[in-house]
């Protein structure tokens, strides 16, 4: 670093270096970019390499190794424009287009070709209201039924959004408050670019000239505007038209002060002018490369580390790698399908090329929406509700696209892509760019089992590319360190003794009121006899553990869980009874009065083996609000487990996850479990269960995402392995939610456990997944010998299971017709009858 820039990033030294070891004089900068005095300073100083250095930094702080694109389709819905200005070709005249506007219809057709393509944003270009200057545009509007070009629009990308599922985004030029809140329902984001804040260019003889919505006071209003009615913004330069280094820096500081008091700006263009012909600028000198480079650089040192910095690919073929080096992270929608009609000259380039290019620059290309993902995050602030649940439906945890189609308990094929990250075989286009530093040193600390931070989890889970591989490695490495290749598994059978429940978690498909039939089955009670029946051929078959759950019945009492256990003790006295979620355990207790440690002393006494970890869902009440919002709150779930483990009882520990949550509060929930077994060492397993949609209330009314990712699915599992490194040894996958090739995958990224062979499963099946009710011990073997591990029967504990047992599993008849009491008329007494009549 040379010692003028030195000199410039002096007043910023006011802050240490991160943890993310950027240089302690960057630090200020990465949060709020230079201050003004010192970015005009930049504008006399022509040092581009030592910038690019500094601005790359910066970029890395905010996008570590991902450089992201919109796939979109490109719809020109009218060429006519009241503006002339001097560089444009895609304004044109009457009599040189065939028609003023694109029909509705024009445009649906080439929208769906471009859905079926892959692509998820329609973006609307068209000229500045053009029946201000031109009779045919009038005449066209009103013999629609329209007065302006923009009421059409909003028609037009109202069906798009209607009849489709991509998002329109919107560059309609200059708008006033009333014209944002008509477009607002029907777009994702909308933009204009400022081009230049310079009133200079606008002057006769310069480019603007003649343009009368090219006035940088009616641009800036307009970005304005848009920030006071949260509308995610695109807008940026445009260099090599005749304006000063100076004015870029004092254009870029404009946008700037807008962004800071709206924070609406989601990406800032640096677009290169590029001289066309018969244009009255066809021989002015196009910027060479150092001037598009230093002002990339200059403009990453101005909005810091966090504004996505884009630079269209098209119109630099060749050197996108030097872009990317001097701090760009994004190269904005490029189309599958349709030209770039502001530049027809410039094809968008190949995906595959794209992201090879961005791959000899270290870095992994990665789609996103139009919407960017902090702003995705926050969509109940920036979208109009209109908008919710197709952004949603898109959506991962990090706000952008899912990868994949695969949906948790689905019969969908896992992601050949994903599977082969995971195995590092890859092709060379993924394992170009390397793996990043600061997730090296995540994985350097978590192997030696070093606590990690909340921002250190979040980021494990954004790993893409090779970052993904490192991690599932990494993983894998520590369960053969910790596990071996040792895969082990429980014949269990699980028991929900009632679905009636009167919580409404908004998740579940599962539970149902007394009478409702809106879900899968009826209401159904279980009685003593059939618990006892279940229990009896469930040992019969070789099940070393039942596993016990249901609603929360409202006239159920902590004395009914009591009667459970007495009926399973006498019936099958040396079963491991494994039950009562913490809900359970929470609302029981205060029925009696009970403390938990008392209560939960009496279940021990009663019989009760361990607990099972679920209605944790999220550890982190921003999510239960939304999920589960009369559920046991976080410390309530935490202070029953506590209380278990203090009176001898072990417990599994789960997340359910890919909701409405996102990776903040997954590292918030694995680190509230990972303190709980520093002091009390109770968990004897974490459970990942991804969160099947198919019948969840909330995703059904468009409140939800689709459920994880398959990469995010993958890395549940494998960041779980490494936060609890030294803690808890054993991660197991749910076949039910994952499937066969789920598990397979699972199996190289950390996990050493397949949980139970069920005999039932009903909770995830009313969820709507597919895959099996039971996998017998033959077949969960099968597994294990596939993946080259060594299948192993354990109990409940992670010991052996018992040789009997384990005899009478692989000769097992098949299970009789399951019983569902009806819940019309409820007994209080979970006794069997003759139990009941022995006591009378």
């Amino acid at each position: 670093m040379t010692a003028n820039i030195q000199t410039i990033l002096a007043s910023f030294q006011k802050e240490e270096s991160s943890s993310f070891g950027l240089p302690w004089e960057l630090s200020h900068i990465a949060d709020l970019g230079l201050h003004s005095e010192d970015a005009i300073n930049l504008a006399e100083l022509d040092e581009t390499p030592a910038l690019m250095r500094v601005a790359a930094q910066l970029r890395d702080r905010g996008f570590n190794n991902g450089v992201s694109y919109s796939r979109k389709v490109f719809i020109p819905l009218t060429h006519l424009c009241r503006d002339v200005c001097h560089y444009c070709t895609f304004a044109k005249t009457p009599k040189k287009i065939e028609q003023a506007f694109l029909s509705p219809e024009h445009v649906l057709a080439q929208v769906k070709v471009a859905e079926s393509m892959g692509c998820k944003e329609a973006l609307f270009t068209l000229g500045e209201k053009p029946e201000l200057r031109y009779r045919a545009a009038r005449e066209a509007l009103q013999a629609m039924g329209f007065a302006t070009t923009l009421e059409y629009l909003a028609h037009v990308a109202g069906r798009v959004l209607a009849e489709t599922n991509v998002l329109p985004h919107i560059n309609a030029g200059c708008m006033n408050d009333a014209e944002f809140a008509m477009l607002r329902p029907v777009s994702a984001s909308m933009g204009i670019m400022l081009e230049s804040a310079s009133s200079r260019l606008c002057a006769k003889g310069m480019p603007h000239y003649g343009s009368p919505d090219k006035d940088p006071e009616l641009r800036l209003a307009t970005i304005e505007r848009a920030g006071r009615a949260a509308v995610p913004f695109t807008s940026g330069i445009l260099i090599g038209i005749g304006e000063t280094r100076l004015e870029r820096v004092e254009s870029l500081l404009a946008l700037r002060a807008l962004h800071r008091r709206y924070g609406h700006l989601q990406e800032v263009i640096i677009q290169n002018f590029r001289a066309k012909p018969e244009t009255k600028m066809a021989k002015a000198p196009e910027p060479d490369l150092n001037e598009l480079l230093w002002t990339i650089a200059v403009a990453r040192l101005i909005f810091g580390a966090q504004m996505s910095i884009q630079a269209p690919p098209n119109l630099s073929p060749g050197v996108l790698p030097q872009l990317i080096a001097a701090g760009l992270n994004d190269w904005g929608g490029v189309s599958p399908l349709t030209p770039d009609f502001v530049n027809p000259e410039a094809p968008w380039p190949h995906l595959e090329t794209l992201a090879t290019e961005t791959a000899a620059a270290g870095k992994h290309l990665h789609e996103r929406l139009t919407i960017y993902p902090r702003y995705v995050r926050d969509y109940s602030r920036w979208l109009d509700i209109a908008l919710h649940s197709k952004v949603l439906q898109y959506c991962d945890g990090q706000g952008l696209p899912k990868e994949d189609g695969w949906v948790a308990g689905q019969d969908f094929e896992a992601p050949t892509a994903e599977i082969e990250l995971i195995n590092g075989k890859a092709n060379n286009r993924d394992f170009a760019a390397p793996v990043s530093a600061d997730i090296q040193g995540i994985i350097v600390a978590a192997m030696r089992a070093q606590a990690l931070s909340e921002s250190d989890i979040a980021r494990l889970f954004s790993a893409r590319g090779a970052d993904f591989t490192a991690v599932c490695q990494a993983a894998n490495r520590l369960r053969a360190q910790r596990c071996g290749d040792r895969v082990s598994y429980v014949v269990t059978r699980n028991i929900n003794y009632t679905n009636v429940c009167y919580f409404k978690c908004q998740f579940c498909a599962f539970s149902k009121g007394k009478l409702s039939e809106n879900l899968r089955g009826r209401p159904y009670d279980l009685s003593g006899d059939e618990i006892a029946r279940r229990a009896k051929e469930a040992w019969q078959r070789g099940a070393t553990e039942v596993c016990m759950q249901g609603g929360i019945h409202p006239e159920y009492t902590g004395q009914t869980y009591l009667d459970i256990l007495a009926t399973l003790r006498a019936e099958t006295p040396n079963m491991h009874i494994h039950a009562f979620s913490p809900l359970e355990v929470w609302q029981g207790a205060q029925t009696l009065g009970l403390n938990l440690e008392t209560y939960l002393r009496q279940l021990k006494d009663a019989g009760l083996h361990s607990l099972p970890g679920t209605a944790a869902e999220i550890l982190d009440d921003d999510v239960r609000a939304v999920l589960c919002p009369d559920k046991i709150n976080t410390v309530q779930w935490l202070e029953v487990m506590a209380s278990a483990h203090k009176v001898g009882l072990r417990s599994t520990a789960t997340i359910m996850y890919g909701h409405v949550d996102g990776y903040i509060s997954w590292a918030r929930h694995l680190l509230r479990v990972r303190n709980l077994q520093e002091q009390t060492g109770g968990f004897t397993e974490f459970v990942p269960l991804p969160f099947v949609p198919a019948e969840a209330p909330i995703y059904l009314k468009g409140k939800a995402r689709r459920g994880p990712s398959f990469r995010e699915a993958i890395l549940m599992h494998a960041v779980a392995r490494l936060v609890f490194n030294g803690l808890i040894d054993n991660i197991q996958a749910s076949w039910v939610k994952m499937g066969e090739q789920g598990v397979a995958a699972l199996l190289n990224a950390g996990v050493n456990d397949l949980g139970g062979t069920l005999m039932n499963e009903t909770i995830t099946r009313a969820a709507g997944a597919v895959h099996g009710q039971e996998t017998a011990p033959e077949l969960m073997e099968a597994r294990i010998y596939r993946a080259g591990r060594q299948p192993f029967q354990r109990n409940t504990l992670y010991g052996p299971a018992d040789p009997e047992q384990c005899l009478r599993s692989r000769n097992a008849l098949p299970l009789a017709e399951l019983i569902n009491t009806p819940a019309d008329k409820y007994e209080r007494s979970k006794h069997r009858n003759d139990d009941v009549l022995a006591i009378g």
